[in-house]
C-alpha cells in the first residue's frame, strides 16, 4: 500500500496534550478520515437510491417488498 504525505495545521496546545497522552496523531487521522469517507458514501449512495426511487415512482417500502421477492426467486 503506497502512502501520501498530508500537513494539516492545529492548535499548538491540541499536540502537546495527545504527545501527553501518547496519542498516536497518524493513526487517529486516518481512523477519523476513513470514518468521514465512510459516511459521505453511504449518504451518497442513500441519495442515488432516493434519486433512483422517486424516478420510478416506488414508495421505499414497495422498493424493499421487490428486492426480497426477487431474492427469493433465485
Amino acid at each position: 500500500m503506497s502512502t501520501e504525505v498530508i500537513s494539516v495545521r492545529i492548535r499548538k496546545e491540541l499536540k502537546e496534550e495527545a504527545k501527553k497522552l501518547g496519542i498516536n496523531i497518524k493513526e487517529t487521522v486516518e481512523k477519523a478520515l476513513e470514518e468521514e469517507i465512510r459516511k459521505a458514501k453511504k449518504e451518497k449512495m442513500k441519495r442515488l437510491i432516493e434519486e433512483a426511487l422517486s424516478s420510478i415512482n416506488l414508495t421505499e417500502e414497495e422498493w424493499i417488498k421487490a428486492v426480497k421477492e426477487t431474492r427469493f426467486e433465485r
